[in-house]
């Protein structure tokens, strides 16, 4: 599944050439992906301007001229991707088509069907259903060491699963956790509640950068992840840890390598001795 790098670099990629234009068609190809799309989704959208694209955890938001929202979220194989109009040529997993009056197209192609499109007025986006419980933005201002080891404390499941609940932080996923705990020396399986003072400072710092790099790569691509513009992502040519069971430890000099475990039905990569 896409995470918030990936999710942040669509949305760049977005706006540079949806802010300030109309969108003049969609195409809805399909009466659902995920979920059927809102009753009357067309009319709601075609002839608005989008005045803003940004990303909200790991959600897409669009918003439009008359204050609604067209939210989007990639689902486990989704993307967008930005081409003209007049040489468009749709591919059998388009679901989704917008039209811009300066005719640039933006495809939604989903193979798997698990992302989705909803529609909500801004004023009510903060206690929509999506994002009512949703934590801090790991790249704002409001996250920090004492925010994080406040949303830790007590907690007995492991970092590795506490950083995953959106609840805790929003937009992480398995491989940036797995990197941001590698740098910052902590363990998967250390029970989350003891991350306090200057472990959740350092952690905090951690995910920031990892996150930073990553969007700086353009994030990374996996299976079907490619950028707005359809370019891949190269951020998994930099990752420490995750997928390196065996390989050297790029900051350590233990002879054992990086192991890997499965937690949560997912796999968790590490070193033992440089993480406690």
């Amino acid at each position: 599944m896409p995470e918030l790098p990936e999710v942040e670099t669509v949305c760049r990629g977005l706006a540079s050439r949806l802010e300030g234009r109309r969108l003049v068609r969609l195409e809805l190809r399909r009466p659902n992906m995920r979920f059927p799309f809102p009753v009357g989704l067309t009319g709601l959208v075609e002839g608005r301007v989008v005045t803003t694209i940004k990303r909200r955890a790991k959600y897409i938001l669009m918003m439009l001229d008359d204050g609604g929202v067209l939210i989007a979220h990639l689902g486990m194989s989704g993307r967008m991707t930005i081409g003209p109009a007049a040489t468009l040529e749709l591919e059998p997993h388009d679901h989704v088509v917008f039209e811009t009056e300066d005719g640039t197209a933006v495809r939604f192609n989903d193979a798997r069907r698990f992302g989705f499109l909803d529609y909500c007025r801004a004023s009510d986006l903060a206690t929509h259903k999506l994002f009512v419980d949703i934590g801090p933005e790991p790249l704002g201002n409001e996250f920090s060491g004492p925010v994080l080891a406040a949303k830790l404390k007590g907690k007995m499941s492991p970092i590795k699963a506490a950083l995953l609940d959106q609840k805790t932080v929003a937009g992480l996923g398995n491989i940036y956790v797995s990197e941001a705990l590698y740098w910052a020396g902590i363990a998967p399986t250390r029970m989350a509640g003891t991350v306090q003072g200057e472990s959740a400072d350092t952690l905090v710092a951690s995910i920031r950068q990892v996150l930073l790099n990553a969007i700086a790569a353009g994030g990374s691509s996996l299976r079907d992840y490619v950028q707005a513009t359809g370019e891949l992502g190269y951020f998994q040519h930099q990752w420490a840890v995750y997928g390196k069971e065996g390989e050297p430890c790029p900051d350590c000099t233990c002879k054992i390598g990086i192991e890997r475990i499965v937690q949560s039905n997912r796999s968790t990569f590490y070193c033992a001795r440089r993480q406690q």
